[in-house]
């Protein structure tokens, strides 16, 4: 009776919901005041820093999440395949309007549907890409995983704070683990733990997106069937991931993330006024500027998932990102000039982020790691790249190496690809059939 009540889209949707329900269980976290804490709330002249005297209990533990949000493709309106058969009369439409982004959910997956505030509406979190004046294009999926995986690592690092300890990280091409040796806390006050743990964990939390890059490089796939190597290394990627970082440490550092439902309302908040701050255009105007650097940066020629739909890719990782600005230059050769001129009358200047390596004289670098284990599936994608850069695992130290060699890589099968394209167009479709 039920499935012919329902058609097959229906029940995909429900089934999504309740999955996506089911995912991630609430938490709460409960900051428990020490005697030191006590004893300055009850002084006449409260000393700000012991009220952060605080220990944190976790009912349940803030659990890492799993899967990375659906992300989006760089470009617009592109053309599908599903295997070797193109999809007629599809586009895929990614863009959207600052006004369209929906609240925050901890770990979305595929759906949410959360309230924006207290007594506000619910939504889903609609991600997509939009281009802002000093950010460039940005990914709204990669703010937001950034910003969960932030607020999973703090919730593990501050309680241990200055112990060592492992947290085990979800696989991509191998066993993912992060390392904290021990190091000596006890010059730091309270306030200062905090705020060293929130670095340690906003680090490595951004570093945690520079090895999902990689990954997809390297044949990671979410989803089995489709090939994700057209988003590895995409120009906004690493900017959105450390704009969530920034997002992330600013809410931990002013108590907004005790919960899950306090954290998801006031990311939603943070993630507006940062896109409204790094001065967001129109959809009409991002889709004009995608059409602007087509051809240049992406090819709408190629449909989804060719790894040459992405001609320009970003391999410059490391702590300090830059967006990529579209020059004024290429719009003004490109037809839709009028389109986007206003966008030019002022100067803009990119807004360039950092994420620091050294908080209250603690070295992170030298007391965090991420190692990453290649499973036997994936060496063979390695074989470029010298052995001892990936054979006995490697960490962030090693990401930028390997990024090299994967761009040289990139560009003898651009090359490839290039050519091949011009060898076929001299063909006429007679010989081609």
């Amino acid at each position: 009776m039920i499935r012919r009540i329902f058609s097959h889209g229906a029940v995909s949707v429900i089934a999504i919901f309740i999955l996506s329900a089911c995912g991630s269980s609430d938490w709460q976290v409960r900051a428990l005041p020490s005697d030191v804490a006590i004893g300055a709330a009850l002084d006449s002249d409260p000393d700000l820093n012991l009220l952060h005297a605080i220990e944190l209990q976790e009912l349940p533990l803030v659990q890492i999440p799993k899967a990375v949000r659906p992300c989006c493709a760089f470009g617009n309106a592109q053309k599908v395949t599903i295997g070797p058969v193109p999809v007629p009369f599809f586009r895929y439409a990614n863009t959207l309007a600052v006004d369209s982004v929906g609240p925050h959910a901890y770990e979305a997956g595929t759906f949410s549907y959360q309230k924006d505030a207290p007594n506000g509406r619910r939504g889903t979190e609609n991600n997509g890409q939009m281009y802002t004046l000093q950010g460039g294009f940005i990914d709204l999926a990669h703010v937001r995983d950034t910003a969960d995986n932030a607020i999973a690592l703090f919730y593990r690092i501050y309680p241990k704070l200055g112990e060592s300890q492992s947290i085990k990280l979800p696989d991509e091409i191998g066993p993912r683990v992060i390392e904290l040796s021990e190091f000596d806390v006890s010059n730091l006050s309270p306030r200062q733990h905090w705020e060293v743990a929130a670095a340690i964990s906003v680090r490595l939390a951004y570093f945690m997106a520079e090895a999902h890059e990689i990954a997809q490089w390297h044949g990671y796939r979410s989803w089995a069937p489709w090939s994700e190597t057209v988003s590895a290394y995409s120009p906004e990627d690493l900017y959105s991931n450390m704009l969530g970082a920034k997002i992330a440490l600013a809410l931990i550092n002013n108590n907004l993330a005790m919960n899950k439902e306090l954290y998801n309302q006031h990311m939603t908040q943070w993630l507006a006024a940062t896109l409204n701050w790094l001065e967001p255009v129109s959809i009409g105007h991002t889709n004009a500027l995608f059409d602007v650097i087509d051809g240049h940066w992406w090819d709408s020629n190629q449909p989804l998932p060719s790894k040459f739909m992405l001609l320009k890719r970003h391999y410059q990782l490391g702590d300090k990102q830059s967006p990529y600005l579209v020059p004024k230059t290429m719009a003004q050769s490109h037809a839709k000039w009028p389109e986007v001129e206003e966008l030019y009358e002022s100067q803009h200047q990119a807004h360039h982020l950092s994420l620091s390596n050294s908080v209250h004289g603690v070295d992170i670098d030298a007391i965090a790691q991420q190692k990453l284990v290649v499973a036997d599936k994936y060496k063979a994608s390695f074989k470029h790249i010298p052995a001892e850069l990936w054979q006995n695992g490697f960490t962030q130290a090693d990401f930028y190496q390997n990024s090299q060699y994967n761009q040289v890589q990139d560009e003898i099968e651009l090359r490839q690809h290039l050519n091949r394209d011009d060898a076929n167009e001299t063909v006429t479709p007679q010989e081609k059939q």
